[in-house]
């Protein structure tokens, strides 16, 4: 499916790939960010990597037809990982079955004659929300993308930092207590406290304890509901002051806190831009995390960074690969 959003074309332009294990999106923009024209399909992973980089091969060159193929300056790769941004290597993401080792920049820099960079999508929505979001103007940024995981990206001195092997960032492996929710294969982790998954196992076994004491919970009435326990509903009975909801809110938001206070005063950034849960839930979440963050931080660190909630919402996926070709 294609939407067009200009008439007139740029002068030059840059090519944004979103490789999803779902969705996959083309997006083509100028320098200022300006979105020309967006392609999307379903990603079908049962095709397996040729057939969908073929699929977008297509699409590109149907875009280059019509945008004028000299006008191109570079493109950009989001994609989840395990990757090499420097090799530009996809290295098997749980969610592409099949795409081992698959040297994609290689592939379209041969087809399109133009440099390709790739990098891990927390990486991409960082460059994004620093470039155009709640990070624009600073020169060292944290973004935690706070979703279905728990991920990090890094911009330190004015340039993303992927770390020897590009696993620079992945601060959701943090052990921050000897037990609790697993998240990242690891128990009691960053993402065990702080990411969609992880607030559903923490909800199932916060509300299964007071259901096992007879305590009533109005938003699990039974235990024949825990697996329905999600974060959104977790998040939905806390609004309207459900006391069990609020109470796993709190926990998460204090381990929040504490990962936050280490990441300032490890990095001493500028500002935290947090996604997804932390940007929908921000007035619920912000006082909470600050409790922690005046107790644990370096007074003087905390107070020359803000910690913000992302800004690009539902259009990151967009500008996140296109930050990866203006970088």
């Amino acid at each position: 499916m294609t939407q067009v959003t200009h008439n007139k074309k740029p002068s030059s332009f840059y090519i944004g790939l979103d490789i999803g294990g779902t969705k996959c999106a083309i997006v083509l923009s100028d320098i200022e960010f300006n979105i020309y024209e967006k392609v999307f399909f379903e990603t079908n992973v049962e095709r397996g990597p040729t057939a969908i980089i073929n699929e977008f091969k297509l699409h590109i060159h149907q875009l280059l037809e019509k945008y004028n193929h000299k006008n191109l300056v570079k493109i950009g790769i989001s994609c989840g990982g395990p990757l090499n941004s420097k090799k530009g290597l996809i290295k098997s993401p749980p969610n592409l079955p099949g795409w081992i080792d698959i040297p994609i920049v290689a592939i379209l820099k041969e087809e399109f004659g133009v440099d390709v960079a790739l990098q891990n999508d927390a990486n991409a929505c960082a460059l994004a929300e620093w470039m155009m979001g709640a990070g624009k103007g600073t020169e060292n940024m944290i973004f935690l993308t706070f979703g279905t995981g728990m991920g990090a990206g890094l911009i330190l001195n004015g340039k993303i930092y992927s770390g020897t092997n590009d696993l620079g960032g992945e601060v959701g492996h943090l052990r921050l207590a000897d037990d609790g929710p697993v998240g990242f294969g690891k128990a009691g982790s960053f993402e065990g406290f702080c990411s969609g998954g992880g607030i559903a196992k923490l909800a199932k076994s916060v509300v299964l304890e007071k259901l096992q004491n007879n305590i009533s919970v109005e938003f699990c009435s039974s235990t024949k509901y825990l697996d329905k326990l999600t974060a959104k509903s977790v998040f939905t009975a806390a609004i309207q002051g459900d006391t069990t909801a609020l109470e796993i809110v709190n926990i998460s938001a204090k381990y929040l806190g504490k990962a936050l206070a280490l990441l300032i005063d490890t990095l001493n950034p500028e500002c935290i831009v947090i996604g997804s849960i932390y940007a929908r839930n921000e007035a619920l979440l912000k006082p909470l995390v600050y409790e922690v963050l005046e107790k644990e931080a370096i007074p003087e660190a905390l107070e020359v960074c803000r910690i913000l909630p992302a800004k690009l919402g539902d259009k990151i996926g967009d500008y996140a690969a296109l930050g990866v070709a203006m970088q």
